[in-house]
């Protein structure tokens, strides 16, 4: 593995923000917190997300494995193969700073995690849809390797850091720690022995602030998790993918307008989504290198600590217990893009279960079955998904009932 210098850590994905950028940054922190309605509201970002009326396909990612989808469409030139104009996909540091771009109209396509289109459609009233999947698995949690934790029982009295509250990362994490008897928390102070502090750290901030003992682990999105273990001494406790079974994470999300006013065009937008996660779920080391810093850049780190990200799934992993169920037969991240409604259900139900900041107020009675209707838009991809049969090639689909599973979730 090629290592990476301490300054290198420290200025990684950071150097392109200004002193200035820190501060918005820093103040865009209570958009985790269900923020987004007042911002909305008093700025008027509401009649602002169409205001680009153009047909040119605007991305916004974070430069994570869960945009591999959007990045491999744009770089094999799919989205042009069916007649798109495409911008360069633009790189932001945090998911506050993807939601408002995404909210204002600076990007009318995006991956988001799972929860938080829940969120933005039913706490603030945002006309978001959900196309398909981005991916599935493709997480993990670590945690220090000299903190001796070993089981998620150990986490008791213990600092844990996830990407924001609306995560899929969250979700997972808390139902972990309940099975292992632990509260999951939200304090300054020193937990109990039966509490697990959690707090809300960007990715890229994640293996600096481990190094330096301010977290003892962090559950987060590839290639951080990879990064830690090679760089900071990181130990994988256990994969996301290995508590729930071929989990969705991110999603490609887009605007409800779009869908209503150019549904010919969200089709092609879809179709080259669709034929992007085919190659990805087939080539995943030439992704790996195409997306690195030997590629197009748009992971900017190299190529070896990006395939780790998204192939390194070896026996070794068993021996550790980070990997409980080989007889799933998932990988590290799979690339699939059917929206099971089966987990839209079982996210929503969680969500309801887990801790986070801010007034959660808007899950009371929020219904399952009516959230698998309405937030999710299934008309593009399954057309997309008829005209393209190799989708089920994938690990994480069973071929014997392609459209429907059970979920399977076992800490």
């Amino acid at each position: 593995m090629s290592k990476i210098s301490d300054e290198d850590l420290r200025t990684l994905w950071a150097h392109e923000w200004t002193r200035a950028d820190w501060s918005r940054r820093q103040s865009l922190d209570f958009l985790a917190k269900g923020g987004l309605a007042a911002l909305l509201g008093t700025t008027g970002l509401s009649r602002m997300a169409h205001a680009s009326t153009d047909e040119v396909v605007r991305l916004g990612y974070l430069p994570i494995t869960d945009a591999a989808a959007l990045l491999v469409a744009h770089a094999k030139g799919f989205f042009e193969a069916e007649g798109l104009k495409v911008a360069k996909p633009t790189p932001v540091r945090s998911w506050s700073a993807l939601v408002e771009g995404f909210a204002s109209g600076k990007f009318n396509l995006v991956h988001l995690l799972k929860p938080i289109p829940v969120w933005m459609r039913y706490n603030n009233k945002f006309p978001v849809k959900v196309l398909a999947w981005a991916h599935t698995n493709g997480s993990g949690i670590v945690v220090g390797g000299n903190t001796g934790i070993t089981d998620f029982k150990d986490l008791g009295g213990r600092r844990i850091a996830v990407p924001y509250w609306y995560s899929m990362h969250n979700i997972v994490l808390q139902i972990a720690l309940r099975q292992a008897g632990l509260r999951a928390v939200i304090k300054n102070d020193q937990p109990a022995a039966d509490e697990t502090a959690l707090q809300i750290l960007a990715p890229p901030e994640m293996p600096p602030a481990l190094a330096a003992g301010k977290i003892d682990g962090y559950i987060v999105a590839e290639p951080f998790n990879a990064l830690g273990e090679v760089k900071v001494n990181a130990r994988m406790l256990r994969f996301t993918g290995d508590i729930w079974k071929n989990h969705p994470c991110c999603v490609v999300t887009a605007h409800e307008r779009d869908t209503v006013e150019r549904p010919e065009w969200t089709q092609k937008l879809v179709n080259a989504v669709v034929k992007a996660q085919i190659f990805a779920s087939k080539n995943k080391a030439e992704v790996a290198k195409l997306i690195s810093n030997e590629g197009t850049g748009a992971i900017p780190l190299p190529a070896d600590i990006v395939h780790k990200a998204m192939i390194d799934y070896g026996a070794a992993y068993e021996a550790t217990g980070a990997i409980q169920h080989r007889g799933w037969g998932n990988g590290r991240i799979d690339f699939q893009p059917w929206p099971y409604p089966s987990a839209t259900k079982l996210i929503v139900k969680a969500m309801g279960e887990t801790v986070v900041e801010g007034d959660t107020t808007f899950l009371d009675g929020l219904d399952p079955d009516f959230v698998t209707e309405d937030l999710v838009d299934y008309r593009f991809v399954k057309a997309a998904l008829d005209r393209e049969p190799d989708w089920t090639l994938d690990p994480s689909v069973d071929k014997a009932s392609p459209f429907v599973r059970s979920e399977v979730v076992k800490p």
